[in-house]
């Protein structure tokens, strides 16, 4: 479970998160909506402790981000936005290198690389060298990297971005699993569709605030919309980078 408490963050003069709080249970996944530039990839930063907070904090299965980083890592997935691969490096190697990064090694780590591959239906790519990978195949590599330790909590920024249909259709099933499986599944993204078909709760960002919280069907109550789309608009007063 992650409990974000009054996160703030600043970039010089810029108020990129202020006063942010949610809670991300195990076995649902919570939705980061809003418009580009919201907060949204700055308040996931905070959470996997690249950025730390100007004021507030955030804990991971009890764990403070600030104060208990190293007891955090071990408990979080990441797929950050535009991830990178190695791309001299094949699939089943990148996601190898990042699993021994996690202590895994030997029979237990190919069994687990082996595990994601079909998890993720990377047998056709997991041996080839990466350079050359669509879109979808990069962002699968990516994905098992963040599965590869098996962590309980899994926070993905914008995972659908430069994704065809099929593939994040393909995506979408694997959120699913993740949340059947008890994981605690955190993402952000500026598409209404995307939150609409996955989440459980929804956590809508403003120029670095929150504008709204709770279940779909709370949503529609507070703001007294017919549609998700119609109570993000009434959320955040402006249909400036609906999508």
């Amino acid at each position: 479970m992650i409990l974000a408490k009054h996160l703030s963050k600043s970039f010089s003069n810029i108020k990129a998160v202020s006063d942010v709080s949610f809670t991300a249970e195990d076995g649902k996944i919570t939705g980061l909506l809003g418009p580009n530039g919201a907060g949204k990839s700055t308040t996931l930063r905070m959470l996997y402790t690249v950025f730390k907070p100007d004021a507030g904090t955030a804990t991971v299965d009890g764990y403070d981000i600030q104060k208990q980083a190293m007891q955090v890592k071990p408990n979080i997935g990441v797929l950050t936005h535009g991830a990178g691969i190695y791309e001299r490096l094949s699939a089943r190697e990148n996601v190898q290198y990042f699993g021994k990064l996690h202590g895994l090694k030997g029979k237990a780590l190919d069994s687990r690389i082996d595990e994601l591959a079909d998890l993720l239906e990377m047998e056709d790519f997991i041996e080839r060298r990466a350079k050359g990978f669509s879109q979808g195949q990069r962002t699968k590599v990516a994905l098992a990297r963040a599965l590869v330790h098996s962590p309980k909590n899994v926070l993905l920024d914008e995972p659908t971005n430069g994704l065809d249909i099929m593939a994040t259709r393909g995506l979408r099933k694997v959120i699913l699993r993740l949340k059947e499986a008890g994981h605690c599944v955190v993402f952000s993204s500026h598409i209404m569709q995307e939150v609409a078909a996955l989440c459980d709760d929804i956590v809508i960002i403003a120029a670095g605030q929150i504008a709204a919280q709770g279940t779909p069907d709370t949503l529609l109550e507070i703001t007294e919309a017919n549609t998700l789309e119609d109570a993000f608009v009434k959320s955040i007063g402006s249909e400036e980078g609906l999508i």
